[in-house]
């Protein structure tokens, strides 16, 4: 393609020289699962452990708030953090954890034309070139465009760096945490928006915002399961403690009461508890134990 298209201009917004992840600490203007209670980092403490791992790896580290958790519940559990510019290892053992990092690998956007026929989108997100090669193949199997103006985006490259990950894989298990969608339901307009400050905010590709989409998670391979369910497996209750601890212990009571209200944000259907949890293990012990644990 001799255009630039959004991908291109997503991609120099947030990791060009001047872009929005070189500059801003993510924290400051989203919430992950991490930052909402240490129970996130319990579960994928309990998940490693349940895998017989004895390292996790942290892709999309930011500023390491998820091994900081990870230590103070588990010090015998190694943790890898992998950011912006750092080369996958060749070999990754244990369990790998890429939470929100897919949605925020740059991908092809395309629009059905008048003729039905889908067009990248420019940085100005007008239609441009015609889609072809493995992008065509792509949407043709997991994103098929129906009506004009119809928006998708295309998950090859998204496709790409998990399939990297994957071929790394050392005998332990990868899980992908992201909100995201399957063929079956997949939104007509596409997902693309931005994030400044803790608001949603046009997507405008000049560095200025967090740029995401959500991902296609059944075009990822792997199991599927929802982070409510998953966190439901491995141990994390919204449940209320009883008005008798309210009476004999208070402090402990307004502690589980904290904790009931954290575990409630992250498993809340509408919410973190929509999100996908994809999980591909390499070695039938990995596989066992991680459809054990996860109870899938």
């Amino acid at each position: 393609m001799a255009a630039a298209t959004f991908r291109d201009a997503w991609q120099t917004a947030l990791y060009g020289p001047d872009g929005f992840y070189r500059r801003e600490r993510p924290a400051a203007h989203f919430r992950t699962s991490v930052h909402v209670s240490p129970l996130f980092a319990a579960a994928l403490v309990r998940l490693a452990r349940a895998i017989g791992a004895d390292r996790i790896t942290d892709l999309g580290a930011g500023s390491g708030e998820l091994g900081r958790a990870v230590r103070s519940l588990d010090p015998d559990l190694e943790v890898a953090g992998i950011e912006l510019d750092d080369e996958l290892p060749a070999r990754i053992p244990g369990l790998l954890v890429a939470n929100e990092w897919l949605d925020n690998v740059p991908c092809e956007l395309a629009e059905l034309d008048p003729d039905g026929v889908p067009r990248y989108l420019l940085p100005d997100l007008t239609p441009g070139p015609v889609v072809e090669g493995e992008d065509l193949a792509w949407l043709t199997k997991w994103w098929p465009l129906a009506e004009p103006g119809d928006r998708a985006e295309i998950g090859t490259s998204r496709d790409d760096a998990w399939s990297g990950v994957l071929g790394r894989l050392d005998g332990g298990v990868a899980l992908a945490i992201d909100y995201g969608h399957v063929r079956a339901g997949r939104p007509a307009y596409g997902t693309l928006t931005g994030f400044r400050q803790g608001r949603e905010c046009d997507p405008v590709p000049d560095g200025s915002c967090d740029i995401t989409a959500h991902v296609a998670l059944d075009s990822l391979g792997g199991t599927i399961t929802s982070q409510r369910d998953a966190l439901r497996a491995l141990g994390i209750s919204a449940s209320r403690p009883s008005q008798d601890l309210a009476r004999t212990d208070p402090l402990r009571y307004v502690a589980e009461l904290s904790s009931a209200g954290e575990a409630s944000e992250l498993l809340d259907p509408s919410g973190l508890g929509g999100f996908g949890w994809v999980w591909t293990g390499t070695g039938e012990d990995a596989v066992r134990r991680a459809s054990r644990a996860l109870a899938v």
